[in-house]
């Protein structure tokens, strides 16, 4: 983890991501990693809210579903260019976010979760009840590949797993530099102590709605990758279930930190992929893990070492000044 934390071990990963394609064994793989890199993006939106805002939102899935569904009815239905959908579907989840945290987030605590548990719901029968729009139960089918940019084509899994790591570094790079701005430490501010910020000066609704429109920005853009490299939509990525996933990988990682949810969402994936002769126990399996987390690791994995870390600083001794030579003239003393 030391070596992970700092700039030496972004520089590691991203030298790791782009080696992954010559380390994979098969096309399989990097259809995983390229999904658990989709919803990594999805969940670093989500941990802005609820790691850095202190903000629970359930509706995150639905969000994600929004961008989705707005690059397959766009291509599908109206053929527009992949890349103008694809721009619209980060756009339309955040005018909807702008609605829905105006409304929620005048909520606090439980409260403001069950109200986003049930905009998730309402977003989830909406997407499989009207069938003009998004199909119904039978889906969105032959969503277009992204298109070529110039010499660069997506026409294989090597270029879509390449695609999406991209705007999966260019989403991590963005998300560092905001939660290291001073906007980041106000989002911080609020986390600790709403009363506390308000008293400082800090715009509660302001600020509060501002990380929620840029959480639901990823969640959208993550939806528009979603159906571009997927090409088929169907209603269950609204379900609530997957909120809970990306909350499991935020938990695993580490809330509030840039690294846990990363490490999170590529991690758990690849971990039921080795355990998928549990997939019908798998609540039964993650159910008590993911309870021990909570109760012995309640920072995840980065955030414990980070915790660590700050008490070893902390107990250790402070440096010893440096004796000055024998004979040495105290400072400002006069020569004889």
């Amino acid at each position: 983890m030391r070596y992970l934390t700092g700039k030496p071990g972004w520089l590691l990963l991203f030298v790791l991501g782009l080696a992954f394609p010559f380390l994979a064994k098969n096309d399989y793989h990097l259809t995983v990693m390229s999904t658990a890199y989709i919803f990594a993006l999805a969940t670093i939106g989500l941990n802005l809210i609820t790691g850095y805002t202190g903000q629970f939102n359930l509706a995150h899935s639905g969000f994600m579903a929004v961008g989705a569904y707005t690059v397959g009815i766009l291509t599908v239905d109206h053929h527009v260019p992949f890349w103008i959908a694809f721009a619209l579907s980060g756009v339309v989840a955040t005018a909807l976010g702008f609605f829905v945290g105006l409304v929620s987030l005048r909520l606090k605590g439980h409260y403001f979760s069950i109200f986003t548990l049930c905009v998730g719901y309402i977003m989830y029968l909406v997407i499989e009840k009207w069938e003009s729009l998004t199909h119904g139960t039978v889906g969105i089918i032959g969503i277009p590949a992204p298109a070529a940019i110039g010499p660069l084509s997506f026409d294989s899994p090597r270029a879509l797993y390449y695609l999406v790591f991209f705007f999966l570094a260019l989403g991590m790079f963005v998300m560092h530099r905001i939660v290291n701005s001073l906007l980041g430490r106000t989002f911080v501010a609020i986390r600790n102590g709403e009363a506390l910020a308000e008293a400082l000066g800090i715009p509660l609704m302001r600020n509060k709605l501002l990380a929620f429109m840029l959480s639901v920005f990823y969640a959208g853009l993550a939806g528009g990758l979603y159906a571009g490299f997927v090409r088929f939509l169907g209603p269950g990525l609204a379900s609530v279930d997957h909120s809970f996933d990306m909350t499991m990988y935020m938990l695993v990682g580490g809330l509030g930190t840039l690294l846990g949810p990363l490490l999170g969402a590529v991690a758990v994936p690849w971990l039921t992929q080795y355990l998928q002769f549990l997939q019908e126990y798998r609540f039964i399996v993650f159910g008590p893990i993911l309870i021990a987390l909570v109760i012995f690791v309640p920072h995840g994995i980065v955030g414990s070492w980070l915790g660590w870390r700050a008490r070893r600083h902390a107990a250790a001794p402070p440096a010893q000044p440096t004796p000055e030579p024998a004979g040495a003239a105290a400072p400002g003393a006069s020569r004889a």
